[in-house]
């Protein structure tokens, strides 16, 4: 693996004002010093931590932590525990790594899978580069526990080590800038698992740019064939992040309860928050049920989609919604893309039936594929009046 140009640490908001002013510190100098700092972790997790050791023979606790990848499990349960409005993600020069004593952990440094190797280049080969290309992780590939690679520092960081901060909207970059006058704060939705673009249609209809796989919404609807390939798009980023969706999706294929019109609703019982989230047994009560919705929009792979099958998969799920107890949904761009479709006809018609769900919300995240021209997202195109 090529050597990082950054790491990244994660704090809570609150210790921005120390932490531009003397730098970060491992958590037995933050005690030895008396520094206040605000926790992000439970403690649970922070004594596992104390009792791990590194190579050295010393505690977790002695050093300073930084992640290669900031979009990962832990940032993901500290957000489902403190909310994205407190937390700040700190960009680390990489030169961290030349410090004496530094080591680099091939996952998760508490993890008991997790071996310890020189911060050095040698090092660097034990990391699984592949993992840190991905948006996503899980248990099955060990990729959760990998995508948290660490780098180890003893002691503390200086200053001058921090590049920059980012936070996950507006609002908090104007409370944290205020206590960071030293390092520039830049806004970055996507790292804290936010939409890159979100637009208010109506009350109910959102339109958005990014991760549907992260959304909140209940029900996440995956654009689907009817002879049971998943080999790009959402689907085989379903079929890769939960197994389980692609067993369903099979099943439904080989009976034919799958048909052009007719999706098939997956009330999928185990908890997606505790399954993206590191130390899941630990994590406190989450809103984490999530649905898919299997949603044909071709006959065959290889076929483009058909508008009138798009139109009876859309009335199903007027017609269905409310005896299927759905409260909110995201959808892509159906038929876009790998379909063929264009965005200017599908929007207006995706829109008007969405209107018609008894749902909270409904978030259409839009085609990926070049940049939609606004004249196509504005309300007045998109659900005229009349």
């Amino acid at each position: 693996m090529k050597r990082p140009q950054y790491f990244y640490y994660i704090t809570h908001k609150d210790n921005i004002h120390s932490i531009v002013n003397r730098g970060i510190f491992s958590h037995s100098q933050l005690n030895a010093k008396n520094i206040p700092s605000t926790k992000i972790y439970d403690y649970e997790i922070i004594c596992r931590r104390k009792e791990k050791h590194a190579p050295a023979g010393v505690s977790l606790w002695e050093y300073a932590n930084f992640y290669v990848q900031a979009r990962n499990p832990m940032l993901y349960r500290v957000i489902c525990e403190k909310t994205t409005k407190n937390i700040a993600v700190l960009q680390i020069n990489s030169n961290i790594m030349d410090r004496p004593g530094a080591f680099l952990a091939d996952g998760n440094a508490a993890h008991q899978r997790t071996q310890f190797y020189n911060a050095d280049s040698d090092g660097l080969n034990y990391l699984d580069e592949g993992v840190f290309e991905r948006e996503y992780w899980n248990d099955y590939d060990d990729s959760k526990r990998k995508i948290m690679a660490e780098i180890l520092v003893p002691s503390h960081i200086e200053v001058d080590k921090i590049m920059c901060i980012y936070v996950a909207t507006e609002d908090v970059k104007r409370e944290v800038a205020a206590r960071s006058e030293r390092v520039p704060v830049v806004v970055q939705p996507f790292m804290f698992f936010l939409p890159n673009y979100l637009k208010k249609l109506s009350d109910k209809i959102h339109l958005a740019k990014g991760d549907m796989f992260f959304s909140q919404a209940q029900t996440l609807t995956i654009s689907v064939n009817t002879v049971g390939v998943m080999g790009k798009g959402l689907a085989s980023r379903a079929k890769y992040q939960f197994p389980d969706v692609y067993v369903i999706y099979q099943d439904a294929c080989q009976k034919k309860t799958l048909k052009m019109g007719k999706p098939v609703l997956y009330k999928r019982g185990s908890n997606i928050e505790r399954a993206l989230s590191d130390d899941p047994e630990s994590l406190a009560s989450t809103n984490g049920e999530r649905w898919f919705l299997l949603f044909p929009t071709k006959r065959d792979w290889r076929n483009k989609s058909p508008i009138d099958g798009i139109v009876q998969g859309l009335q199903w799920l007027v017609k269905n919604c409310e005896k299927e107890e759905i409260q909110s949904v995201a959808l892509p761009a159906l038929g876009c893309g790998l379909g063929g479709l264009n965005w200017k006809d599908i929007g207006p018609l995706m829109c008007k039936y969405l209107s018609e769900l008894p749902v909270e919300t409904c978030i259409i995240y839009l085609p990926t594929e070049g940049q939609t021209p606004d004249k196509y997202l504005s309300p007045e195109f998109l659900m005229p009046r009349n």
